[in-house]
C-alpha cells in the first residue's frame, strides 16, 4: 500500500488530493509542509501530495524555500477544485457567528463572505483542524471555513455553503518523491520543474531566460525569493512545458546553465489532465 504524507488533518483538502491521486492509500497527517516532506525523506512515508499554488490566494508560502533543499523530486502534480462550506456546531445560524477561524490562506479565499458577515476571523493550521476545534468548543458563536469533508466527519452543521469567492477556485498539488522518475520522451505533455541561480553579471537574468524565448519553450511559471538577509543572490523557481531530452527544451536549459551559477531539476513529471484548461 502507498503511504502519502500531507500537511493537515483528515478531511482536510490536501486528504482528499492524496485520496484522489493514490485511492486507499495509507494516509500520514502531519502538522507542516517540513514535516511532511521530511516523512517522506526519511522513508516515514513513500510519497508527499503538497499544495504549491492556488488560483485565488496564489502562492502557499514556504514551499517554493522548501522544495530546493528537500532532496526530493517533482513526479506529479494535481488540479483539485476548492470548496469551503462555513459549518458550525449542531443548532447554529447565522446570526450565532461572532468568529471564524481557517488557514490563512482559505480566508483569504473566502474574503466576500467574511466581508459580508461582519466576523472577526482567527488563523488555525489547517482547515479541517479548524472544523475540529469548532466542534470541541461546542460554542454556536464560533465556525469554521473549511471543506466539506472536514465537516461531515465532524459533525457539524453546514451555515453557508460553497462560501469561496471564486467558483473556480482551484489548487495546484505536487507529488514528492525520494526516488527521480524520469517519463519517457514520447510526445506526450510533459512538465519540468526547476531552480537557478543567476551569475552575478550585467542582465544574467534576462540573458538565462532568453534561451525559453528563442527556443519556444513556454515558461508557466517564474517566481524569485531570498534565502537570508544581505546580498545574498535571488534563487528562481521554474516551471516549463516540455521534457529535458526534447531538442528545444535541451537548448534552452543549456543557455539557462551557461549564464546561471546553479541549476537543479526539481522534477520532470507528466501534465496534469485538464492543465491546459485549469492554466488559461
Amino acid at each position: 500500500m502507498t503511504t502519502v504524507a500531507y500537511q493537515g488533518e483528515k478531511g482536510s483538502n490536501s486528504a482528499t488530493a492524496a485520496a484522489d491521486l493514490y485511492p486507499g492509500c495509507d494516509e500520514v497527517p502531519c502538522t507542516s509542509f517540513e514535516q511532511a516532506l521530511d516523512a517522506v525523506a526519511l522513508g516515514t512515508a513513500d510519497l508527499a501530495v503538497i499544495p504549491v499554488d492556488n488560483s485565488t490566494a496564489g502562492r502557499v508560502a514556504d514551499v517554493h524555500h522548501l522544495l530546493p533543499d528537500s532532496g526530493l523530486s517533482i513526479v506529479g502534480e494535481h488540479f483539485l477544485a476548492i470548496r469551503f462550506d462555513l459549518v458550525g456546531v449542531p443548532g447554529a445560524t447565522l446570526a450565532d457567528v461572532e468568529c471564524v477561524r481557517s488557514h490563512v490562506h482559505a480566508l483569504g479565499q473566502c474574503r466576500k463572505a467574511l466581508r459580508e458577515g461582519g466576523w472577526r476571523t482567527l488563523i488555525c493550521d489547517d482547515t479541517a483542524g479548524a472544523a475540529r476545534e469548532v466542534a470541541l468548543l461546542g460554542d454556536p458563536r464560533h465556525a469554521a471555513l473549511a471543506p466539506p469533508a472536514a465537516g461531515r466527519l465532524y459533525g457539524l452543521d453546514v451555515l453557508r455553503s460553497e462560501a469561496e469567492d471564486n467558483p473556480d477556485n482551484t489548487t495546484r498539488f505536487v507529488v514528492l518523491s525520494r526516488t527521480a522518475e524520469l517519463p519517457p520522451y514520447d510526445g506526450a505533455a510533459t512538465m519540468t520543474s526547476l531552480f537557478f541561480c543567476v551569475r552575478n553579471i550585467p542582465s544574467a537574468l534576462y540573458k538565462a531566460l532568453g534561451g525559453f524565448s528563442s527556443n519556444a519553450v513556454n515558461l508557466t511559471k517564474i517566481e524569485s525569493y531570498q534565502i537570508g538577509a544581505g546580498l545574498n543572490p535571488s534563487r528562481f523557481y521554474v516551471e516549463i512545458e516540455g521534457h529535458p531530452e526534447e531538442p528545444r527544451v535541451a537548448l534552452a536549459l543549456e543557455e539557462l546553465r551557461f549564464f546561471s551559477s546553479e541549476v537543479r531539476v526539481l522534477g520532470v513529471y507528466p501534465a496534469a489532465p485538464g492543465r491546459t484548461e485549469q492554466t488559461a
